[in-house]
């Protein structure tokens, strides 16, 4: 069985990933540049342009194709559109991009009553202070169509907005190809946890894989430092939960594939965030596994296929991800893990940052900014976290010069 894959993302990120797939999957990747650590897990590729869908179909011809994925967000309208080309599985390219796009998004969930963030989209300063009074203070500033929290910035007061305003006017993320360049949503702040669910759905029928609770630093921006999945989180059965993230996917009309929705659980309930029309990301999809044997990516494969998800547990534990940032601004020379420092109940110690890269702390760096990632498991989060505070000592980022 041959799948056609969109871009294989990062290695750190995205590696585990594609390991998974090749295990039961011929994969045939179609990216803008040639193979290097994708090349053992491929049973074929073709340079071509992602954004160009004809073309994309043009190098599929010969192939004995039969579903085709992407896990890169800026990829996934494009997808769907081959998916919908070539007469594979898919949600329809409108519902992806009802997703991509998050004015879209609140548009359709404002129409279906979903729960959700009061949201306006402005493109000037004078607009966002305009709606800044009407929305109310704090607020949230985020662009219309980026994502791992890139330009998104909390507003506490009216001396705030502008040089926030900018901030999100002017954010920008490889591969993106923005809508509309500028265009900036004035949200409601919603207060309480954040949480992701990501599901599998295969003709509008969901099945929830796993939850994960966001662990936020570097305010007042919302750079995610980590995610744990409990195995036995309640949240995965709970009822209104599961009502929002479905009545969310029926509103912007996505019925096939795989999604990662971002919640809040406000005093008021649960309030959708964004929907992302594809895997989530920060190794949130390897916790998953770590704490319910749940294999996303070979489920969304599947899926993708014609074949329907089968995501029953084989454990219930819990496990966590940490991604560690430098001090400051600085340039990296290396990074070095003492593997004999790690405890038994680490999972993985990645260095991700390469010699000579800039690390740059939010605003400006976002993901870029952090240099290795952990892994461990355990009976309970606190336990998780605890190796994970163990397991930082053990990994040294080693500073060329500072910025």
């Amino acid at each position: 069985m041959t799948l056609l894959l969109v871009g294989a993302g990062s290695q750190a990120y995205r590696e585990y990933l594609l390991s998974s797939v090749a295990r039961e999957y011929e994969i045939h990747l179609l990216a803008e540049r040639e193979p290097a650590w994708e090349t053992p897990y491929l049973a074929g590729h073709t340079v071509v342009d992602t954004t160009d869908v004809p073309a994309m179909a043009a190098a599929a011809r010969g192939i004995p194709y039969e579903g085709v994925l992407t896990w890169d967000d800026t990829r996934v309208v494009q997808t769907a559109e081959l998916a919908r080309l070539l007469g594979l599985p898919g949600s329809p390219p409108e519902a992806a991009m009802r997703c991509r796009d998050k004015w879209a998004t609140r548009d359709a969930l404002r129409a279906a009553g979903v729960p959700q963030a009061r949201s306006e989209m402005v493109t000037s300063l004078p607009q966002a202070r305009a709606a800044a009074a009407r929305t109310g203070y704090p607020l949230v500033l985020k662009p219309r169509a980026l994502n791992a929290s890139t330009g998104v910035a909390k507003v506490e007061s009216a001396e705030q907005l502008a040089g926030r305003y900018r901030l999100a006017r002017g954010a920008t993320a490889p591969g993106a190809t923005e809508l509309a360049p500028g265009d900036v949503l004035v949200e409601e702040y919603l207060d309480g946890p954040e949480i992701s669910v990501d599901c599998a759905w295969s003709g509008g029928r969901m099945s929830p894989a796993f939850v994960a609770r966001k662990e936020c630093g570097f305010e007042p921006y919302f750079e995610e430092t980590g995610h744990v999945v409990d195995g036995r989180d309640p949240l995965l059965e709970d009822p209104r939960l599961l009502e929002i993230v479905a009545a969310a996917h029926a509103a912007v009309g996505f019925t096939t594939g795989w999604t990662h929705t971002e919640l809040r659980l406000t005093a008021d309930g649960p309030k959708i965030v964004e929907i992302n029309a594809r895997i989530g990301g920060d190794r949130i999809p390897d916790i998953g596994r770590l704490a319910l044997g749940v294999d996303a990516a070979l489920t969304a494969a599947r899926v993708a296929c014609g074949k329907e998800p089968a995501l029953t547990p084989s454990h219930r534990r819990v496990a966590a991800v940490r991604f560690l940032y430098p001090a400051a601004d600085c340039i990296a020379r290396e990074v070095r893990i003492d593997a004999r420092a790690l405890p038994a109940a680490v999972d993985t110690a990645l260095a991700i940052s390469l010699p000579g890269q800039e690390l740059r702390l939010p605003p400006h760096g976002h993901v870029s900014s952090r240099y290795a990632l952990v892994t461990a498991t355990g009976d309970s989060a606190e336990e998780c976290r605890a190796a994970l505070d163990k397991a930082a000592e053990a990994v040294r980022l080693e500073v060329l010069r500072p910025l």
